[in-house]
């Protein structure tokens, strides 16, 4: 199980009030959140295996220089990501937090966390869950390697299942066709505009029609006389766009073949470090969330001594 561990603590900080808060009165809603929907996954689902995919940098420079819009709308004034203010000093707790549990965390510089969850998902020999609220992973889903998206779309204790054929019925695309159905449909909360007037419903013509991104391209440059779906407006409208269209694949892909080190997400049977784990809990209001991780790891009664 991969988690996409922005999208989940987001997701628990604006799921969980701020009146969630530590002794001292600091909120501690999106840490507590995300320490009970791992708590809820691991009942759930059963991994053998899980790991917490980080963003080491949420806006990569091979990114930005191939599309400059790239989440440029995301961009704080003083740099670096729009974060709201009552979240920033959470994350480095929930990272302190999951070092003494021994849960795995992995980033890599330079990368988001999609990527390393597309490296990892690659590299693994059997199936292979990834938890996110993010369909840029769609792309990932596999039915011959049982690479399937826990999408959050509705909340952790209402998953959407998405496989090849879930891809194919929300879409009306091949499951494996995702990631060019992206360029060409754009994506606003990621600052990537598509190809301007081309929606879904002729993305997925296109696509179902020519197979591929290249296909689609290669095709116009041949076409002589316009027919549908490649129309005389849409051909127009390719041809508007081809500086985009040349970018934004590197863009809109997961990379897959980030040299990571090994990465050991077997689930711990007891805290890795049971002393700072307690203190954490303490200072930080965190004794509910711990223990009910805990009881979904199976770890014994005495593991915080």
């Amino acid at each position: 199980m991969l988690l996409d561990a922005a999208s989940l603590y987001f997701r628990a900080f604006y799921g969980v009030p701020t009146s969630v808060t530590s002794p001292d009165g600091r909120p501690v809603n999106a840490v507590r959140g995300f320490l009970d929907m791992t708590a809820r996954l691991v009942v759930a689902h059963r991994p053998q295996r899980l790991v917490a995919c980080w963003d080491d940098d949420w806006r990569p420079a091979f990114r930005v220089a191939a599309v400059p819009s790239y989440k440029a709308h995301r961009v704080a004034p003083e740099g670096g990501e729009e974060t709201p203010d009552e979240l920033a000093p959470q994350v480095p707790v929930l990272v302190e937090v999951l070092a003494a549990t021994g849960l795995a965390r992995v980033g890599a510089p330079g990368y988001e966390a999609d990527d390393v969850i597309g490296t990892l998902a690659t590299r693994a020999r059997g199936p292979v869950d990834v938890v996110t609220g993010d369909r840029d992973l769609f792309q990932l889903v596999d039915d011959a390697r049982g690479v399937r998206v826990l999408y959050t779309n509705r909340g952790i204790t209402d998953l959407e299942f998405v496989d090849e054929a879930a891809v194919a019925a929300r879409y009306g695309i091949p499951g494996r066709a995702y990631a060019d159905f992206a360029v060409l449909r754009g994506d606003p909360s990621d600052g990537l505009p598509g190809v301007v007037g081309v929606g879904e419903k002729t993305a997925a013509a296109l696509i179902n029609e020519f197979g591929s991104l290249a296909g689609i391209r290669a095709a116009a440059a041949r076409t002589a006389v316009p027919k549908a779906p490649l129309t005389k407006g849409v051909l127009a409208k390719l041809a508007a766009s081809a500086d985009y269209l040349d970018a934004a694949p590197e863009v809109v892909a997961v990379v897959t073949s980030i040299d990571l080190p090994p990465v050991d997400g077997d689930l711990p049977a007891r805290p890795a470090d049971p002393e700072a784990l307690a203190l954490l809990a303490e200072r930080h209001g965190l004794e509910s969330s711990v223990r009910r991780l805990g009881a979904a790891l199976g770890w014994p009664d005495d593991a915080l001594g």
